[in-house]
C-alpha cells in the first residue's frame, strides 16, 4: 500500500531561489515532485533533474496550470511578478486567483504558499506595494477553497539569498556607512535551512488548517544590530554608523543598487518592507510543526552557515536564480535562415596548442572573479553603466567559480546553454536596445590542439540598436579580439601547467 505521507507536490518558482531548494528537500523526505516552468531547460542541470517531472507553463496560463496540477496532492505557490512594471500588482492578483481556481477544480489538497511578513496594525494603504500584493496574494489563495498555509517571512538568511546579499555587501564594503532611518526599524530574521523545514512540514498539514502563520527565527534585532552582528561573526571591525533621515526608501535603494550586487529593481522593494517593523506576532505553527531540538537557528549560526557556503563554493541557489524580470525571451537566431530582421556579428577562431579540457576550463571559468580577458576597464565602465540604467551590472558574479549549469546567472549574462567541452552560449541581461549573445566553442583539431570559436550576435532594435552596434564596432576589436587571444592564451598556459604535473 502507498504511503499516506508520500504526497505528489507541485513547486512553481523551482528555477527560483527558495523553489531550486526546496526541491531537493521534497524529494528527501519521499515526495513525489512535479516542477512548473516557463522554460524548462534552465533545470536541467540541476543534480535532482532526472528525479522530477517538469511541466512547461505559467501560472497565468490557466491552460498549463490544469496540465501542471492534475493529480497533484500539495501545490507550492513560490511566484510573484515583483519588477515586472508598474503592473504587478494586477499581474499577482490575476496569476493568484488563476491558480486558486486550477488547483480547487484538480482536487488538489493542499496549498503551501511563502509570503512576506506583514507589519502590524499599518493598513494596506500604507504598505509597500511589494508586501501589499504578497499579503493579497495569500488572501485570495486562502479564499480557494483549497486548505491553504500561508507562511509570512522577514529576512530570509541564508546563502545567495538577496536579503542576505543585500546585508553582506553593505557589511563588508562599508566601515564607515552613512545610513537611512530604516537601520533602526526592528526586524525578525529567519534562517532558510528554517523556512524550508516549515515548508516541507506544511503539505501534510491536517485539512482543516487554512491560516496565515508568522515564521521568524529566535533572534528580533535592527538592521543596525544585523550589519554590527555581521561584521562580529564574519571577523570584521566594528562599522561605523551614520543614520540620515533625508534618505528616502527611493534613494536607499540606488544606495544599496550601487553598493551590493542586488539591482535597484529587486532592492527598492526590499527597502522599502524595512519602512516598518516586522515581527512575529505568533508562533502557532509549532502545534503542528514542532520546532528542533535546540530551537530555531539564530542569526548568528544562519550567518556562518551562509558564509561557510560561499566560502566552499556550495551555493545551491541565488536570488538570481530566477530570470531578470523584463529580460529578453527570445529564442536564439538560427542561422543562417533567421527572418528576424537585422543580425550582426562578430566571430573570431584561433587554434590552441591545447588539449580541449584545457580550453573548457578557461570557457567554463570566465566571468566573475576571473573576469572576461580583456580590456579590464571597458568591462567595468559597461558594467557601471548598465548599473546607471537600472541594470544588474557586473556584480551578480558567478554560482560557482569553476562550474555553470543552464540558467546560471554570469555577471550580467544569462547561461542559455552548456554543452560541457564543446559550448558556452550567454544571453545578455545588461540594458541594450536589442537581444545580445556570446558564444565560445571547442572544436577538435586534426593536427593536435584545437581550435576556439568565438561569435558575438546583435539583433537590434530600432534605430537606436542600429546606432548602439555601429557606435560600439571600433572597440570589437580591442575588445572581442583581446578575449580570444586572452582565452586561447590562458588556455596554453593551463596545457603546459598540466603536462608539468604529468612529467
Amino acid at each position: 500500500m502507498d504511503d499516506p505521507q508520500r504526497l505528489h507536490c507541485l513547486v512553481t518558482g523551482a528555477t527560483g531561489y527558495i523553489g531550486g531548494r526546496l526541491v531537493p528537500e521534497l524529494l528527501a523526505a519521499g515526495h513525489r515532485v512535479r516542477c512548473l516552468a516557463r522554460t524548462p531547460a534552465k533545470l536541467r542541470d540541476q543534480p535532482w533533474s532526472q528525479q522530477v517531472e517538469t511541466v512547461q507553463g505559467d501560472v497565468t496560463d490557466p491552460g498549463s496550470l490544469r496540465t501542471a496540477l492534475a493529480g497533484v496532492d500539495a501545490a507550492y505557490y513560490l511566484v510573484h511578478a515583483l519588477g515586472t512594471g508598474a503592473s504587478f500588482e494586477e499581474t499577482d492578483r490575476r496569476a493568484a486567483q488563476a491558480f486558486a481556481d486550477e488547483a480547487r477544480a484538480a482536487g488538489v489538497r493542499r496549498i503551501v504558499y511563502l509570503g512576506g511578513l506583514v507589519p502590524a496594525a499599518v493598513p494596506a494603504e500604507r504598505l509597500s506595494p511589494h508586501l501589499r500584493s504578497r499579503a493579497e496574494v495569500g488572501r485570495i489563495l486562502l479564499a480557494s477553497g483549497v486548505p491553504t498555509a500561508v507562511l509570512r517571512a522577514a529576512v530570509i538568511l541564508g546563502s545567495g539569498s538577496a536579503s542576505f546579499e543585500m546585508l553582506r555587501y553593505l557589511t563588508e564594503r562599508l566601515p564607515v556607512m552613512v545610513t537611512p532611518s530604516w537601520v533602526h526599524t526592528r526586524i525578525q530574521p529567519v534562517a532558510v535551512r528554517d523556512v524550508l523545514r516549515l515548508l516541507v512540514a506544511s503539505a501534510t498539514l491536517p485539512p482543516e488548517v487554512n491560516r496565515t502563520f508568522d515564521i521568524g527565527g529566535p533572534d528580533v534585532l535592527t538592521y543596525l544590530e544585523m550589519m554590527q552582528r555581521y561584521a562580529a561573526v564574519a571577523g570584521l571591525p566594528r562599522r561605523l554608523v551614520l543614520p540620515v533621515p533625508v534618505l528616502t526608501p527611493g534613494l536607499s535603494s540606488h544606495w544599496v543598487g550601487l553598493v551590493t550586487p542586488v539591482p535597484n529593481s529587486i532592492a527598492r522593494p526590499l527597502v522599502e518592507s524595512l519602512r516598518h517593523e516586522v515581527v512575529c506576532t505568533e508562533h502557532d505553527i509549532t502545534r503542528w510543526v514542532p520546532d528542533p531540538p535546540g530551537g530555531p537557528i539564530g542569526f548568528e549560526q544562519a550567518v556562518e552557515l551562509a558564509l561557510q557556503r560561499i566560502r566552499e563554493a556550495d551555493v545551491a541557489t541565488r536570488w538570481s536564480s530566477a530570470s531578470l524580470p523584463g529580460a529578453p525571451s527570445d529564442p536564439l537566431p538560427t542561422d543562417p535562415d533567421w527572418a528576424g530582421g537585422s543580425l550582426y556579428r562578430d566571430q573570431r577562431q584561433l587554434r590552441v596548442d591545447a588539449a580541449p579540457e584545457a580550453l573548457w576550463k578557461v570557457i567554463e571559468g570566465i566571468g566573475g572573479e576571473n573576469g572576461w580577458y580583456s580590456f579590464p576597464l571597458a568591462w567595468a565602465a559597461r558594467g557601471w553603466l548598465d548599473r546607471l540604467l537600472g541594470g544588474v551590472g557586473l556584480r551578480r558574479g558567478r554560482r560557482d567559480p569553476q562550474r555553470l549549469r543552464v540558467g546560471d546567472s554570469l555577471d550580467f549574462w544569462r547561461v542559455e546553454e552548456v554543452e560541457p567541452g564543446r559550448l558556452l552560449r550567454l544571453r545578455a541581461e545588461m540594458r541594450l536596445p536589442g537581444l545580445a549573445w556570446l558564444e565560445l566553442a571547442v572544436e577538435p583539431d586534426e593536427g593536435g590542439g584545437c581550435r576556439y570559436r568565438q561569435r558575438a550576435l546583435f539583433h537590434p532594435r530600432g534605430l537606436a540598436g542600429h546606432a548602439y552596434w555601429w557606435g560600439v564596432s571600433p572597440f570589437h576589436a580591442l575588445v572581442f579580439g583581446g578575449m580570444a587571444r586572452n582565452i586561447t592564451g590562458a588556455a596554453a598556459a593551463e596545457q603546459r601547467t598540466r603536462s608539468g604535473a604529468q612529467a
